[in-house]
């Protein structure tokens, strides 16, 4: 009972909230750390990519993944919902929520959901074909690298990180706040360290798409 009482507080909701994020971030390194070994070359990405597909370790923790995507979305939206009820009640209310509240925070709804599109065109395009690929045909480097050869696919995924990067501007800060850590002797740290991270994730991946399409 205590605690559908507190995943249904938005206290509760913000902390789930910032625990999914916090793992969906962890993600992302260890996604393009993977992804970076594609300037190694073709043998090098192939066996990271091996790695990353024979361990047991990854393998489990791919559900856990989803679960905590699907969970972050759940959450977001209720959130969002529930604080839009809220402001809609008082017009001067969402006024000033509006005029005091930066874009990234007011924007996070519309692009989290934009980033699901994408990861939906993301999981059709790479996840699926490299778990099903007959590599007697084509190896996971030429599967992934081939799509960095379509202008179209490659302006998609440009901007899809640009709106990841506006998202983590703001969820990295606010997944600390809603943990609780902050205070004025280290949030300053949390700040640069948001910047970093989120400029480090975005410029990662966007770098690797431009290598490829414009070596062919």
């Amino acid at each position: 009972m205590e605690q559908s009482k507190f995943t249904a507080s938005s206290i509760g909701k913000k902390f789930l909230m910032a625990a999914t994020g916090f793992f969906l971030m962890v993600f992302l390194l260890v996604h393009l750390s993977v992804n970076l070994f594609l300037f190694g070359g073709k043998q090098a990405f192939n066996e990271a990519s091996h790695f990353m597909a024979t361990n047991p370790l990854i393998q489990i923790s791919q559900y856990i993944l989803a679960a905590g995507f699907i969970a972050h979305i759940f959450f977001g939206i209720k959130l969002y919902i529930q604080n839009k009820s809220a402001r809609g009640k008082v017009t001067y209310a969402v006024n000033q929520w509006q005029a005091h509240t930066p874009f990234n925070a007011r924007t996070m709804i519309y692009t989290g959901l934009l980033i699901l599109c994408f990861l939906i065109l993301h999981l059709k395009d790479f996840t699926i074909p490299i778990k099903i690929a007959d590599t007697r045909r084509f190896t996971h480097y030429e599967l992934v690298t081939e799509h960095f050869k379509n202008p179209i696919y490659t302006v998609i995924y440009l901007i899809a990180f640009i709106l990841l990067a506006i998202h983590l501007s703001h969820g990295f800060q606010s997944a600390f706040q809603s943990m609780g850590a902050r205070h004025k002797s280290y949030t300053p740290f949390i700040e640069k360290l948001g910047v970093l991270y989120f400029w480090f994730i975005s410029l990662g991946f966007s770098t690797i798409a431009l290598w490829f399409f414009f070596k062919q």
